[in-house]
């Protein structure tokens, strides 16, 4: 069985919307039909003023003249007004259903696109995702609101004056329509070509797009470095690749539609002369010969316009394949549906046995990893960078999965859990703060939408940022701009602890939250985590051990393997790997 083409794909995700489709596609059809009628109408007129007692609408009973041309007016008008009418209905049906299509397609990628591992973003790039959520998707929606309705037109236009001609002279319809066949096999041969050239520009796009992203985060360093010129060497040569990506594409694209009206022209003048010929030697009514030198121009000018619409079609389907892929790729992490009660979770301590763990094309950063973590007690976590910390925090939120042994909670393996469940019972204060771009009070409420606003604040007091808020010029409701980049690494620190306070799990997870603060910050925010870690299970994963000292237990990870654990005056006496850290931070050397 053959693959799926995009097309098929994209109509399989629009299922649910087949009755708009249909409905609007018949609403495309039906207003081309009355806007074919026009050139009829002209014919019968010009019969009229030549045949006049003798014309095509006396045969139906209207004699006199003048009364035929009233008659071919009023019908003028219905017909005008059936035409707009249905323009009017496809035009609304189309456009709603491209918006429809947009915003579901945005909503169902971005949601699928959040249910995916941390080692599902590792292997992309953020801006090539956004270039996905935003540009395809719009690609797609600049079709439907127009491409699909010309698409349809043209077919019926074919169809129509066809039928129109093959009943008026069939020899005439013979030589007018011998170019469609032509044009018809051209489209497609056409539109085999244009698709890997349209998938090598929305590639180009999306790596352009990954770079701009990276460059606009990275701002600060570009300038500190004064690295300008480098960087915008760096996107003139992929918006050159971008450039001669889309040219290759034109470039074929340009062409089709003169080639199109050459094979339309040989069928035009053999209208023009054969119908000629045979209207003066008698065989054909001179109305008729009118209608079908009209009808060859009504057949002309949409079919000029096809290769426009192709263009709009390979560009649509491009796109489709790249936001249709990210919307099918198989999901990494699979939700279990065990929801323990939060009592259990509280009191259950969290065991890890014989846990492996590898990111992809990588070396095992677990091998063998076994770890009790004890209900209600604080367990302080130290370590070289790359010994293992942090993907020991992924491990424990599932953000990926380990390849062999077990973690479990509540005595059921984590994997059986309901995701939401589990990460819901986790609060994490992260190295890299996220905050977003609204109201510090929006901000903290983020761990718990339901809170209200002294909860809000009274999560603040205990994370010692209330002082720092309330000094602000609109305080609670200040603006903190994006990433919150108009406060200091302290005070995000802060904002991410209440924001963790008000979230109240059962575990607390803090991942070096006090690396890149000064000494009073973090005497603040060391006095935040004691109130906040007391009868929580609480995991401290600290580069500065003042920030551990008074941990229940503290454990030290080299190459994935736990090698010390005690508590700080245990490993002290050890005169181990923490007893060396700690004298190189404090200046105290232990004999």
């Amino acid at each position: 069985m053959g693959e799926v083409g995009p097309f098929r794909r994209l109509l399989q995700h629009t299922s649910s919307h087949k009755r708009t489709i249909r409905l609007a596609s018949a609403c495309s059809i039906i207003n081309k039909i009355w806007d074919l009628a026009p050139p009829l109408l002209i014919g019968l007129a010009v019969d009229v003023v030549v045949l006049q007692e003798n014309s095509f609408l006396a045969g139906l009973g209207v004699l006199d003249p003048w009364n035929q041309l009233v008659l071919l007016s009023i019908v003028t008008f219905i017909v005008w007004g059936f035409e707009s009418l249905f323009e009017y209905f496809f035009g609304i049906l189309w456009r709603n259903l491209a918006q429809t299509v947009q915003h579901e397609l945005r909503l169902d990628t971005f949601d699928h696109v959040q249910k995916q591992g941390m080692g599902w973003f590792d292997e992309r790039q953020k801006g090539d995702i956004l270039a996905i959520l935003n540009d395809d998707i719009n690609q797609l929606e600049r079709f439907l609101d127009k491409g699909a309705n010309d698409l349809l037109q043209v077919s019926t236009t074919v169809v129509v004056v066809g039928a129109i001609f093959i009943a008026i002279s069939w020899k005439i319809a013979l030589f007018a329509v011998l170019p469609i066949p032509v044009i018809i096999w051209g489209s497609f041969k056409y539109q085999r070509s244009l698709e890997p050239r349209y998938a090598k520009v929305r590639d180009s796009a999306g790596k352009m797009n990954a770079l701009l992203e990276n460059d606009l985060s990275g701002m600060s360093t570009i300038q500190s470095f004064t690295a300008e010129e480098r960087e915008i060497v760096r996107v003139r040569n992929l918006s050159d690749d971008y450039r001669d990506a889309n040219r290759d594409a034109i470039r074929l694209s340009a062409a089709f539609t003169p080639l199109i009206r050459m094979a339309i022209l040989c069928g035009f003048t053999a209208t023009l002369l054969l119908g000629g010929w045979l209207t003066l030697e008698g065989q054909l009514a001179i109305g008729a010969y009118s209608v079908l030198v009209f009808m060859t121009q009504r057949l002309l000018w949409p079919l000029t316009r096809l290769g426009e619409t192709f263009d709009l079609y390979q560009r649509a389907m491009a796109s489709s394949t790249r936001v249709l892929d990210v919307l099918n790729s198989p999901m990494e992490l699979v939700s279990g549906d065990f929801e323990p009660a939060r009592k259990d979770i509280a009191t259950s301590n969290i065991v890890l046995e014989n846990v492996e763990f590898a990111y992809p094309d990588r070396e095992n950063v677990f091998n063998g990893l076994n770890l009790e973590i004890e209900a209600g007690k604080t367990l302080g976590v130290v370590g070289s960078t790359g010994s293992g910390k942090t993907t020991l925090v992924r491990l424990l939120l599932r953000f990926a999965d380990i390849s062999d042994g077990q973690i479990s909670w509540v005595d059921v393996d984590t994997k059986d859990w309901d995701l939401k469940s589990l990460r819901s019972s986790i609060a994490l204060v992260d190295q890299h703060i996220t905050l977003f771009p609204t109201t510090i009070l929006e901000n903290i409420r983020y761990g718990n939408p339901e809170a209200d606003d002294d909860e809000v604040k009274n999560a603040a007091v205990i994370a010692e940022a209330s002082e720092f808020i309330e000094k602000l010029p609109e305080s609670w409701q200040t603006m903190i701009g994006e990433g919150g980049h108009r406060l200091s690494g302290g005070q995000r620190q802060r904002l991410a602890i209440a924001r963790a306070v008000l979230k109240d799990a059962p575990l607390l997870i803090l991942d070096e939250a006090t690396s890149a603060v000064d000494n009073e910050t973090e005497a603040a925010l060391q006095r935040s985590i004691v109130k906040v870690s007391k009868d929580r299970t609480t995991i401290i994963i600290a580069h500065r051990l003042s920030t551990i000292r008074n941990a229940d237990r503290i454990i030290v990870f080299e190459n994935g393997l736990i090698k010390e654990d005690g508590s700080h005056e245990d490993l002290l006496a050890k005169k181990g790997v923490y007893n060396r850290l700690w004298g190189v931070q404090t200046g105290i050397l232990q004999h």
